[in-house]
């Protein structure tokens, strides 16, 4: 990212974060939200559409070191687990590396994985791509050849 991570990690502390970094083409709406990144044990509440079939997914904050990662778990909702860890590491003084990692396990076992597994892969890999070219495009106007702009990456297991 052409900004410093402490700016980036700002970015996504803001209370209105979550609703700028989801894409417009997921069906997904925030219900509660009650704390913020840095209050481990915060809840946001969000509503899940696929097709004609809703689910609530409730994630918690449970773990921050301010300006340069935050972690949050879901505690109900379409996945059986889901752990993301957002980092942001600092790469010189204007520019930061933005890496989402996420570890998650489908509904019904085995199964659920050969039904559902490359297709869940390449909607979130959409989702982070989207959400890292959003946050890449807040920081643009300052981006300089200096500032080694478009750095980010995503991992999922």
């Amino acid at each position: 990212m052409s900004a410093p991570a402490e700016e980036v990690y700002r970015f996504y502390a803001r209370p209105d974060a979550l609703e700028r970094l989801t894409p417009p083409w997921e069906s997904t709406r925030i219900v509660a939200h009650g704390g913020g990144i840095e209050e481990p044990g915060s809840r946001v509440t969000l509503l899940v559409s696929l097709g004609p079939f809703s689910r609530k997914w409730v994630a918690e904050h449970t773990e921050c070191e301010p300006g340069r990662m935050f972690h949050d778990r879901m505690i109900s909702g379409p996945f059986r687990r889901w752990e993301h860890t957002h980092l942001f590491q600092p790469d010189g003084r204007r520019a930061s590396w933005l890496e989402d990692r996420v570890e998650y396990e489908l509904p019904f076992g085995s199964i659920g994985g050969f039904l559902f597994g490359a297709y869940a892969r390449r909607r979130i890999e959409k989702l982070f791509a989207w959400r890292h070219r959003v946050t890449a495009e807040a920081f643009a106007e300052r981006s300089s050849p200096a500032a080694g702009g478009g750095l980010s990456s995503f991992s999922a297991r």
